[in-house]
Parts: C-alpha cells; sequence; structure tokens
C-alpha cells in the first residue's frame, strides 16, 4: 500500500476517534479538567514506554532527548498539547460542545494556510473549492455565535501549532508521542501527587472512575498516534481537509445528544460546511487513483 493511501487511512481513523471523545469526557466528572489531563499525560506515557520496550526501541526513543533541537521542538509541540487537550476538554464538560466543534472546524483552515505558507504545498482545483465552502460555512457559524469564540480559536490555533511542529519533526508516531509525554508528565504527575495530597484528586476515589482515568492514556493515544503516522505520509492540506470529520461528529453529539442550543444561523453553516466535504470527499475519490503528489510513493 502506497505512504499517501496508509496515511489517508490513519488520518481517518483519528479523526473519527477524535469525534467521539465529547460521549468519553462527561463519564469522568467529578474529575476537573486539569485533572484528566494529567491523567491523560501520565498514562498515554506509561502505554508508549510498554509499546517501546516490546518493540525493542525504548533505548533508541530516550536517545532523541540528546538532540538539542529535536527536543526543543518536542518540548513546544508537548506544551501545545498540553493546551489543547486542556481547553478542548474544559469546553465538553462545561456544556461547550458546539463551541469546541467551532474549533476544528476552523482548524484546517489555519492547518492549510500553514502547508502553502511554511510547507509551500499547492492545492488543486476541488481543494480550493473546498476550502472556500467551509471558509463561508465557518464564517457563518463564528458570526452566528454572537461573540468572540475563544475557546473555538485556542483550539485551532494550538492544534494547527501543533501539527506543523510535528510535521516538520518527521519522527515515528510512537517514539514523538512518547518523548512528547516523557517531557510533560513530570509536570503532570506533581499535580496529581499535589491534589492527591490536598485531598482534591479523584484516582481511586471509586473503582470505575479509576479505570476511566486510567484508560484515559489508551484513549487518547490511539487517535494520537494515528494522526503522527498521517502527518508523516500526507501532504498537509489534505490533513487540514480531513479534520472536517472530528468537528461534524462532535457537533452531532452536542446537538442530538446533549442538546445544545442550534439557531438557523448554526444550521446554516453546519450545512455549508457538508457541502464542503462532499466537495473534498470528490477530489480524494479522483486523486486517490491519479495521485501524483510526491509523499504518494510505495512503502
Amino acid at each position: 500500500m502506497s505512504r499517501y493511501k496508509t496515511g489517508l487511512i490513519f488520518g481517518l481513523a483519528a479523526y473519527a476517534l477524535w469525534g467521539l471523545f465529547p460521549l468519553y469526557w462527561p463519564l469522568l466528572e467529578p474529575a476537573t479538567s486539569q485533572e484528566i489531563v494529567s491523567h491523560r499525560a501520565v498514562w498515554t506515557l506509561v502505554v508508549c514506554l510498554i509499546a517501546l520496550s516490546f518493540s525493542k526501541k525504548l533505548k533508541e526513543t530516550l536517545a532523541i532527548l540528546r538532540q538539542p533541537k529535536v527536543a526543543f521542538r518536542l518540548f513546544i509541540s508537548s506544551a501545545l498539547i498540553s493546551i489543547n487537550w486542556l481547553v478542548y476538554i474544559w469546553a465538553v464538560n462545561s456544556g461547550k460542545v458546539v463551541e469546541g466543534a467551532l474549533g476544528y472546524y476552523i482548524n484546517p483552515l489555519i492547518i492549510i494556510a500553514f502547508g502553502i505558507i511554511f510547507l509551500k504545498e499547492e492545492m488543486r482545483t476541488l481543494q480550493k473549492l473546498a476550502v472556500a465552502v467551509a471558509g463561508l460555512g465557518v464564517l457563518i457559524l463564528t458570526v452566528g455565535y454572537g461573540e468572540v469564540p475563544w475557546v473555538a480559536l485556542v483550539i485551532a490555533t494550538s492544534w494547527g501549532s501543533y501539527g506543523l511542529v510535528k510535521k516538520k519533526l518527521n519522527l515515528g508516531a510512537l517514539q514523538g508521542l512518547a518523548v512528547e509525554t516523557l517531557i510533560s508528565s513530570p509536570f503532570y504527575l506533581g499535580y496529581l501527587l499535589w491534589i492527591s495530597h490536598k485531598g482534591q484528586g479523584h484516582f481511586a476515589y471509586s473503582p470505575g472512575l479509576t479505570i476511566l482515568l486510567i484508560s484515559a492514556g489508551v484513549v487518547t493515544a490511539i487517535p494520537l498516534l494515528f494522526f503522527n503516522g498521517a502527518a508523516t505520509r500526507l501532504p498537509f492540506t489534505i490533513i487540514g481537509l480531513l479534520q472536517y470529520i472530528t468537528p461534524t461528529i462532535q457537533f452531532s453529539i452536542g446537538v442530538w445528544i446533549r442538546h445544545e442550543d442550534m439557531p438557523v444561523s448554526r444550521w446554516a453553516g453546519f450545512l455549508i460546511i457538508w457541502i464542503a466535504l462532499a466537495t473534498l470527499a470528490i477530489d480524494l475519490v479522483k486523486s486517490g487513483s491519479t495521485s501524483n503528489n510526491s509523499l504518494a510513493q510505495a512503502d
């Protein structure tokens, strides 16, 4: 299978799983968003270390920290993903699933802009049309929201920047995620120990909640690994366009399961973005059989 098709499968899997997350985070209450993010990082590191040990790449992975430039970029990516998770989980558990979805609708435009500006990528005609239509939908959603959607903007910019850093690093998916979480985990572990000492932590609060907090590492590590695998195989513009899968699922959860407010303007923006998705689907079908992208080479 070509790198392009493998990357496409990874990308579709990552974004579909992320779309389902609003169903998971409320299960971890009464844990706060800070506590959930901390457990996510610590248990993700445990998962990565176990996987690296089995693949006999642990020593090779830790050696990455001896490369100052790479280690610094991973520190930056670690900070960006921490901001993204913290704001996103807080939004979901605060009844702002729709605004969180708006952030992920805006994000592909940022990713595509980064791809064109920093990576000198080019877009095909149908991709340009999809971006233009999606941009109109995002504009309608933003205006209809009635105020500056800071949650959406933070989610979009932090995730777009994270993707750009990971794209430039071009590390193995598991290795990059392992070092990234290794850098941040001491801070998160310290926080968990601190709130436990104060009697404010929820680990061991109940067997069910404890299992869910531990599972946060696995649940979040899997789509991140898929994303990292897609980021090294696909053009950044394609990654940006695939991003619309996640907010579409999240938006649906916010409206039909969480029953958040849906004025006419939001419906209009939602439908317009679906038109963009249909345009993208046509382009992906065409490019899948005649792709001449430089990244679409056989493994």
